[in-house]
């Protein structure tokens, strides 16, 4: 009787436990013929042509980790029989996972990729600021073309700057990094696909991020200008600006955003020492810089006012 009962229980435990698995998806759900018969209507010409993707490393076959050596078109598609098989008013039905489109929710289609993709400068996409956003792999990736804008430094700021308008009018002002000439991109500074600091940077903090170029500011110094060590951008706009060098304002007023008191006059100076009014040192050329010619730091045993 007892063996009876266990039995029973153990049988009861197996069909709650099947029942409440999630389905797994049989080969027959797979269309066949993939991908020559996708190519059949997205081929290079046509509707959603998409052959490009055979000169993509996604379309090689050969590489044992390509889409195109599992299920090729499906694997990131999903098993889509039904797409050869049935119509919805008249038009073949969709992919399981479709993109750039509202019939799949935007964090699946990201999955679809993440598969894959989650790792290295990846692992911090969960949580980041484009996660929340709700952009999705392909708003910047374009799968399916070769060569992808996004990932060559002649096309990339366009692909950004698609959202980041306001970025794109900082890059043509007087004084920018140079974006425009293809010099830089804008993945030099972020990570697009998250960070675990503050927007999206590649490294642990601003100063980090900016001394991967102009290391000659790092220090340390016997002398140190104290908001050069704490952000860069107290003083400069790294996204460019009409006064050189990308200074958020210009001299002397951006130096007595601090300096009010002592050793100069503490009121702030105005355009009446500018020519034909007058010829104060303070407002010429490099006006500040003119004398603390070392801003960022100085070595020199009396360079404590940063003059030497």
């Amino acid at each position: 009787m007892l063996k009876q009962w266990l039995s029973l229980l153990l049988l009861t435990f197996i069909t709650s436990a099947l029942l409440a698995a999630p389905p797994v998806q049989s080969p027959a759900n797979y269309a066949p013929g993939d991908p020559q018969v996708c190519l059949g209507c997205h081929g290079a010409t046509g509707m959603k042509p998409a052959a490009g993707i055979l000169n993509t490393p996604h379309g090689k076959k050969g590489h044992p980790d390509s889409p195109m050596n599992k299920h090729g078109c499906q694997s990131c598609h999903g098993p889509s029989a039904q797409h050869l098989s049935q119509y919805v008013n008249g038009k073949p039905a969709k992919p399981t996972v479709t993109f750039n489109g509202d019939t799949t929710p935007v964090d699946a289609q990201n999955q679809s990729c993440l598969g894959c993709h989650e790792n290295n400068a990846r692992s911090h996409w969960d949580g980041s600021q484009h996660q929340f956003a709700g952009v999705s792999c392909t708003n910047c990736h374009q799968v399916h073309k070769s060569p992808d804008p996004v990932l060559f430094k002649e096309t990339q700021k366009e692909v950004c700057f698609n959202c980041h308008q306001d970025k794109r009018a900082q890059m043509h002002k007087t004084s920018a990094h140079p974006l425009v000439d293809n010099l830089m991109t804008c993945t030099s500074c972020h990570n697009p696909h998250g960070s675990a600091t503050e927007s999206l940077l590649v490294k642990g903090s601003v100063n980090e991020t900016c001394f991967q170029c102009h290391a000659e500011k790092r220090g340390p110094f016997l002398w140190e200008h104290p908001p050069v060590q704490e952000n860069c951008s107290n003083c400069h706009q790294p996204h460019g600006s009409v006064h050189t060098p990308m200074l958020t304002s210009r001299g002397p007023w951006l130096c007595q955003q601090c300096h009010m008191a002592g050793f100069h006059p503490s009121t702030a100076y105005s355009g009446s020492g500018v020519p034909p009014n007058g010829a104060a040192q303070q407002m010429l050329s490099k006006d500040c810089l003119n004398c603390h010619v070392q801003v960022h730091g100085s070595n020199h045993p009396s360079g404590v006012r940063l003059t030497r």
